[in-house]
């Protein structure tokens, strides 16, 4: 199937945009001044047309519609079936468990649908309250759901921009687009128009709704409100998203479905053959219906939810937090793990790595920082040897970055944090590592004057004066700008200067140039005609933000478990190839897609790069949902993780969403399943390998609670088709209560443990399970068969034994029935009881996890066998369930009955261990 391409692409809409023309044309165009702003009249009359500058609320049904599909499932129809036919056997007790497991259910499904409601309204948090607007030549301050295209807005450092706007005024503009593009570090604003297909992460000459001002100051002319904007577009593209059915769900509404069914056929078979034998009516139909009540695994549900409830709790203990109960299950059938960079498989602190300064010959000298984040250990080397003094060279470069620099490294509360733009916070911790205290260099050469960097300028210069009066100016910005300004007489080869700007470059470093000249003008303002030349290169400074190192860890783990690792980014191309590298993604070859090439591919160019390529790089939210749904589209269980509003419609499309606790915006996390508190993609691979256990416990209750039902609905079957009927009256081995009691009582009490047990050995060394690949298994579906069939055949042949033995020894036939009956009851439960442990590995002995590995195993067999005791021997229990006291003979028959599940489970397993080792072969032939 390949994926249809969308309505528009990014380029598409963005020919003729406000981004790829001058401001004055965009004034021209929305008939505004810039020094008037519109008129409260024509502001009005473009808010009727225009409407609100609001996000449009989809309408999901009300509580009866939502309360409706959680009630719409088989599973439910099975659940409400055996609750209904409880009541018509007059057991209201009994009746009342099933129903609670019905709104149990019901009230889970519905809060979860219900928050999930909530992450298009989390998108109105990104709007301002207030905006300051000119209107008739006055600035003044309105409700943001007033503005209207056409309003001249006015944006300062901390403010949240209010819509989208073409900027036409700008003084050091810096935003926090990271929400919306990804970007890692705030993005520079000028007012010079872009080119028409450049993606939103490069319309500099714009600032879009939602996003943060974190410096400088700007008047913008408002192109888009509401939902045309950039905000409101990724809205309707969460709308848009589907969101998919878990394997989980999917696989136990098959299973339901067939039960039901299967249930239906042999009850009225079961009729049919009670009236052929000669029942009389009602008696055929109470024999059906009490094997429908056999058959109806009705403790699966709540064995289901719990089991998936204590996998929640382990991934919390583990940094996951899980907000919708089957995704604790789908991270163990992940496929593809579709991941954000920055501060997920990065650190989130920019860091100088490498460092250069230049020689007189045209050469240089490279140095390395080893020690990553804002901790202020490190060492400083030069060719992998480690450095005890501090070249003069190399002391100057660190001492200008921070001398024209505003950040300051702190202690808080034991951890390391920085205070200032992050790649000043890269100058100054390298300069830590080095031994330079930026402080004691601050009071050592005081600033006296400085020109702020400003995205049009591309530097920040300082004048500084040391204690004998003697003044320097510095500066640090972009390495073309600053080569510039340079003397190029006794000074290295611009040309290798940028060779080797280039090549740092390519290794994904974010580029500094640091320069400084000496200053002999008395004044102490500094202005820009000062710095445009005579400077003396100091070097450059390279930084990015370093990959985990438990995130690499992670990333080889995942790996192992034959899952693929996908980066998808806003970031460049060249920053994302770096860390890539780093985390092995780019070890078989490949290479890096960005926004632009991903728009070039036709459907089904686009799902096989989808599918090849492990890095993408400067990509747009349509681009994340397209590759998501491509990678699905496959056959891929696919897990996405972001923390931004553009990774939202992915986070909902993603068969498992995972947002970032820390980093995360409100809407990331309502439309995410899963959410990492530490913002660490370490925690995700934990949660993988916490999924498949819960899986694996699954199936193992599972594969613990069906062989109950079976073997129930065996003992009624025979018992209808071959016992005879006695004084007018069928003779059954159990009753329906009885049934019920093993059904809800005992098989829950018993499977709960399993939920348990702990991670089977190479768990995070086998590949990820097939998604359509069905729960019952042929080699499920034969152990159940064998084990109802045994058990069946065990609790018939006591219960006959038992029967006419005391029937020969005079007891009263109602008395010798209730004796057999609880022999029967207690030969299925002890069958449990030995069974349960033979289902704590499907595969494995259960010396391999550890015989006691898991103590609840012993405290559920234990509060069974004490259930029992009182089934068998209190009075208002034999009342209740027609039983009887047995004794110490009839215990040990039963229990000699029951060991025979031991022999019979090890040969399967060795039947099942053979069938997996030859798979390799037949595969490899």
């Amino acid at each position: 199937m390949t994926n249809s391409t969308p309505a528009s692409t990014e380029a598409e809409r963005s020919a003729s945009a406000p981004h790829s023309r001058a401001s004055r044309e965009s004034l021209e165009e929305l008939g505004v001044s810039a020094e008037q702003g519109l008129d409260a009249a024509e502001a009005k009359k473009r808010l009727e047309e225009a409407g609100p500058n609001v996000l449009a609320r989809d309408s999901r049904g009300g509580i009866l519609r939502i309360l409706w599909r959680q009630l719409n499932d088989p599973l439910m129809y099975v659940l409400l079936g055996s609750g209904t036919l409880a009541v018509l056997l007059g057991k209201g007790a009994d009746s009342i468990v099933v129903f609670a497991v019905v709104v149990l259910n019901t009230i889970i499904g519905f809060m979860q649908e219900y928050r999930a409601t909530r992450a298009i309204d989390a998108l109105m948090d990104m709007v301002p309250d207030e905006v300051t607007v000119l209107r008739d030549g006055s600035w003044t301050s309105v409700s943001s759901d007033e503005i209207v295209p056409g309003d001249v807005v006015a944006l300062a450092s901390g403010d949240k921009v209010p819509a989208d706007a073409r900027l036409v005024e700008v003084r050091g503009l810096q935003i926090d687009e990271a929400a919306l593009t990804g970007e890692s570090v705030p993005v520079s604003k000028h007012e010079d128009p872009v080119p028409e297909d450049a993606p939103v992460a490069d319309r500099r000459s714009m600032a879009y709704g939602g996003t943060l001002v974190s410096y400088g100051s700007a008047t913008a002319v408002v192109t888009a409100t509401g939902m045309e904007t950039e905000l409101g577009r990724i809205s309707s593209m969460l709308d848009e998203a589907t969101g998919t059915e878990t394997p989980l769900t999917r696989q136990i509404s098959t299973v339901s479905k067939w039960i039901t069914v299967a249930i239906a056929a042999v009850a009225v078979m079961l009729l049919l053959v009670g009236l052929l034998r000669g029942y009389p009516l009602v008696d055929a139909a109470f024999a059906s219906i009490t094997l429908a009540v056999a058959a109806i695994p009705e403790g699966l549900p709540a064995v289901i939810t719990i089991a998936l409830a204590i996998g929640v709790q382990r991934m919390a203990r583990r940094k996951a937090v899980v907000r919708r109960l089957p995704a604790a299950e789908t991270l163990g059938s992940t496929t593809v793990i579709c991941t954000d960079k920055t501060g997920t498989l990065t650190r989130g602190e920019m860091t100088a790595r490498s460092l250069w300064t230049p020689a007189s010959n045209g050469g240089g000298t490279s140095y390395e920082i080893e020690g990553v984040g804002y901790a202020p250990e490190g060492e400083l080397g030069r060719g992998g040897e480690h450095l005890e003094e501090l070249p003069g060279d190399l002391r100057e470069l660190l001492l200008a970055g921070v001398l024209a620099s505003d950040a300051s490294l702190v202690r808080d509360g034991g951890e390391w944090r920085v205070e200032g733009d992050p790649t000043e916070d890269a100058l100054v911790v390298a300069a830590r590592k080095a031994g330079l205290d930026e402080r004691e260099a601050a009071e050592e050469m005081p600033r006296v004057d400085s020109i702020p960097f400003e995205s049009e300028r591309q530097y920040m210069a300082t004048l500084n004066e040391d204690s004998t009066g003697a003044r320097k100016v510095y500066i640090k910005g972009a390495p073309e700008v600053v080569l510039e300004r340079c003397s190029l007489e006794d000074g290295p080869d611009p040309e290798a200067v940028l060779e080797r700007v280039h090549a740092m470059a390519d290794e994904g470093l974010r580029v500094l140039a640091l320069a400084v000249k000496e200053e002999s003008a008395p004044s102490d303002e500094l202005d820009e005609v000062e710095v445009e030349g005579g400077f003396t290169l100091l070097g450059l400074v390279g930084m990015l933000d370093p990959p985990r190192q438990e995130a690499v860890e992670a990333v080889a783990e995942c790996r192992w478990a034959g899952i693929t690792i996908k980066m998808i980014t806003g970031d460049h191309a060249a920053t994302a190839a770096a860390i890539g590298r780093q985390l092995g993604l780019l070890d078989g070859g490949g290479s890096v897609l960005g926004g632009k090439d991903l728009d070039r591919l036709s459907g089904e160019e686009f799902e096989e790069a989808a599918s090849r390529t492990n890095i993408f790089a400067r990509v747009a939210p349509e681009h994340k949902l397209r590759l998501v749904k491509s990678l699905q589209d496959r056959g891929e269980v696919v897990a996405m993780t972001g923390d931004g509003v553009n990774d939202a419609p992915a986070l909902k499309q993603a068969s498992i969403g995972t947002a970032m606790g820390i980093a995360g915006t409100d809407v990331s996390k309502e439309s995410a399943d899963i959410v990492l508190t530490d913002d660490n993609f370490a925690s995700m691979a934990a949660a993988v390998e916490e999924g498949r256990r819960v899986y694996d416990n699954l199936v193992k209750a599972l594969a613990f609670v069906l062989p109950t039902s079976a073997g129930q609905a065996l003992l009624i079957m025979l018992g209808v088709m071959f016992f005879p009927v006695v004084g007018g009256e069928p003779l059954l081995p159990v009753g329906p209560t009885q049934v019920l009691w093993v059904n809800l009582v005992v098989a829950v009490a018993l499977a709960l443990p399993l939920a348990f047990e702990a991670l089977e050995p190479g768990t995070m060394r086998r590949s990820p399970r097939d998604p359509d690949a069905p729960i019952l298994d042929f080699s499920l579906i034969l152990r159940t068969t064998i084990i109802g069939l045994l058990m069946a055949l065990s609790g018939i042949g006591l219960f006959l034994v038992e029967y006419y033995s005391q029937l020969g020894a005079g007891v009263p036939a109602g008395l010798a029935l209730a004796e057999a009956q609880t022999m029967a009851v207690t030969t299925v439960i002890l069958f449990q009881v030995f069974y349960l442990l033979e289902c704590r590995s499907l595969r494995g002995s259960v010396l391999e996890i550890g015989l006691f590995s898991n103590k609840w195993i012993y405290v559920g067999i234990g509060a069974i066998l004490i259930l029992q005791l009182g089934f068998v021997y209190l009075p208002f229990m034999n009342a209740l369930f027609g039983s009887a006291p047995l004794g110490l003979a009839a215990w040990t028959e039963a229990a000699l009955a029951a060991l025979i599940v031991f022999p019979v489970v090890w040969i399967d397993k060795w039947r099942q261990r053979r069938h997996s080792r030859r798979k390799p072969s037949e595969k490899a032939g």
